[in-house]
């Protein structure tokens, strides 16, 4: 990609990173559209020698685009009733998900923690050619007051158990009554079934798997929607 293109905000962004990490651009394509996520080359060079499996709570997770999320981004990216509907993309990391929302005509919201995660997506966002991406900091422990959205999404968030209830606090303050949840995660993930079991006693539960090859091996994607109970 031809850096130059960018904005002077996102270039500006982009040549900040670039002095710290060796930066690349994948492509993704959905159907007839596409979207441009920028990615550390070199994870090894970003981790600097650090074990990433000496403690797991501390595993920068956002700098890998998982499985999960292209899955997710699929998912979003051809959802046939965008146009005018709002989206909170949660956990996002490198954000593939939300941004493919956002080529589909979804008005996004792209939300994580830590300002190097957003310096990411929204790069991505101006290199893919999307204006209608909006980013926020958010912690699930001290949600800020936002408009409910029609959609919520996320990939792969389910990592620490201490974070379920918090996490089913955010949709049940960010969802619309008539809203969904989409969420992907690999099927060996052990903390989907017990946050599941969490969430059933609010939202109702679709699932769906997608299987997909990589490196000859099957990978399993569990692929939930939720929508809360009618009462």
């Amino acid at each position: 990609m031809d850096i130059r293109t960018l904005p002077d905000a996102e270039r500006e962004i982009y040549n900040r990173i670039r002095q710290k990490y060796t930066l690349t651009f994948d492509r993704l394509r959905f159907g007839e559209k596409q979207i441009r996520l920028l990615k550390i080359a070199d994870l090894e060079e970003f981790l600097d020698g650090k074990n990433p499996f000496s403690d797991v709570s501390q595993f920068p997770f956002w700098i890998r685009l998982w499985d999960a999320a292209m899955i997710l981004a699929y998912v979003l990216g051809s959802q046939p009733r965008a146009a005018g509907r709002t989206l909170l993309e949660l956990g996002a990391g490198l954000g593939a998900p939300g941004l493919a929302a956002a080529a589909a005509g979804f008005a996004v919201t792209i939300s994580d923690y830590e300002d190097i995660i957003m310096d990411f997506q929204k790069v991505s966002a101006a290199a893919s050619g999307l204006k209608d991406v909006q980013f926020a900091h958010l912690d699930w422990l001290n949600p800020p007051q936002m408009e409910p959205f029609d959609v919520l999404a996320g990939a792969e968030i389910l990592f620490r158990d201490e974070f379920f209830q918090p996490l089913l606090n955010v949709f049940k303050t960010y969802l619309k009554a008539d809203g969904e949840i989409y969420l992907a995660h690999d099927a060996k993930r052990q903390s989907l079934p017990k946050f599941l079991q969490l969430a059933q006693k609010d939202f109702a539960i679709g699932t769906k798997e997608q299987v997909i090859k990589r490196d000859g091996k099957k990978i399993a994607i569990i692929i939930n929607r939720l929508r809360h109970k009618i009462n």
